[in-house]
């Protein structure tokens, strides 16, 4: 089997040069990287990183926990963290709760079992939850992502989510609608969710008219035609609905229209967000964007900043209107279910 000598011995350095190579490489020289990393690769080399971490009480792993992949937005988040991760000589490991706050007990124990620096969480709840009070207590690296905690101890990183919802909704107010609806999952179970009503609260108030109650699907990001119906019929109907994901908007858009709905002229749907998805759909959705890219690096660069010893802090990032097809202006006197 080859081992360390091997390569050092191909390499032409030390063996001590060698092991430098592979435990800090900018501490080597480059031509002399090149050659040990080049003899490794002729020899199948690959050294093993656990004699390292237990010397260093390090493993170089980052959990993190999403509530699921079925929204893109949380794929999207993981790849631009995974890039930032691998840039700074960390690696990422996966966990899904399903919006289950039991699950994310258990999940966030079996990722500290793998000996994880620090962690990277989106929770159902960020305000009521045991995990969080725990990790803090224990004083365990960790960053929320999308949430905006009341609590001075815990980093996160988010957009404001009450402003957006009421950019999102005084946009299609200023396009001239004034029924608007807000689509969310089951019972606003996300803290994420019930924020963001409280922004289409604001902005309708602002008009001086009266909120609606949630339209609630029967899941975060997957619509049903029966859910909506029965709002969709009289005087009285919304023209616009703001949804609290992307995902679900672009469910919706595909559920009124497999019941002959047509969006954007009979119905207005606008999405949070702005997953890339939203702008190859027919058509375009129109969304809050979250800067997503610049939240993943963002969150890695402060959980690294805690793992180094540096205190607990929290940023709020701007968000923006993306336009696209699925919303238009509307005026009460041409309503297009009418004609």
């Amino acid at each position: 089997m080859t081992d360390l000598k091997d390569v050092a011995r191909l390499a032409g350095v030390s063996r001590a040069t060698a092991a430098r190579t592979f435990a800090s490489p900018d501490q080597v020289r480059p031509t002399t990287r090149e050659q040990v990393f080049a003899a490794a690769r002729e020899l199948g080399f690959r050294p093993n990183l656990l004699g390292r971490q237990l010397r260093l009480q390090t493993t170089q792993l980052i959990g993190v926990v999403v509530p699921n992949l079925l929204n893109p937005v949380f794929a999207e988040q993981f790849q631009a963290m995974e890039r930032a991760a691998r840039a700074r000589g960390y690696s990422l490991l996966l966990a899904t709760t399903d919006y289950s706050s039991e699950r994310e007990c258990s999940v966030v124990e079996e990722l500290l079992r793998q000996r994880v620096d620090g962690l990277v969480l989106t929770v159902t709840d960020a305000e009521s939850n045991s995990v969080l009070s725990s990790l803090n207590t224990e004083q365990t690296p960790f960053v929320l992502a999308y949430h905006q905690p009341s609590n001075p101890n815990y980093s996160a990183v988010s957009v404001d989510n009450r402003a957006g919802m009421a950019l999102a909704t005084r946009y299609l107010l200023d396009a001239g609608h004034r029924r608007i609806s807000m689509v969310a999952g089951p019972a606003l179970q996300s803290d994420r969710a019930r924020l963001r009503y409280a922004g289409y609260c604001d902005a309708m108030l602002e008009y001086s008219l009266e909120p609606r109650s949630v339209i609630e699907m029967p899941a975060h990001t997957q619509a049903e035609f029966a859910a909506i119906q029965p709002v969709l019929q009289g005087a009285d109907a919304p023209t616009a609905l703001v949804c609290s994901n992307d995902f679900l908007a672009i469910s919706l858009i595909a559920e009124l229209r497999r019941n002959a709905w047509n969006v954007p002229e009979q119905l207005s749907v606008m999405g949070f967000d702005g997953i890339s998805l939203g702008t190859q759909m027919h058509p375009t959705l129109c969304s809050v964007v979250q800067p997503i890219a610049l939240l993943a690096s963002t969150v890695i660069d402060q959980l690294l900043a805690q793992i180094a010893g540096n205190a607990p802090t929290s940023h709020c990032l701007p968000c923006h209107i993306r336009p696209g097809d699925s919303t238009q202006p509307h005026e009460e006197t041409h309503d297009a279910r009418t004609q």
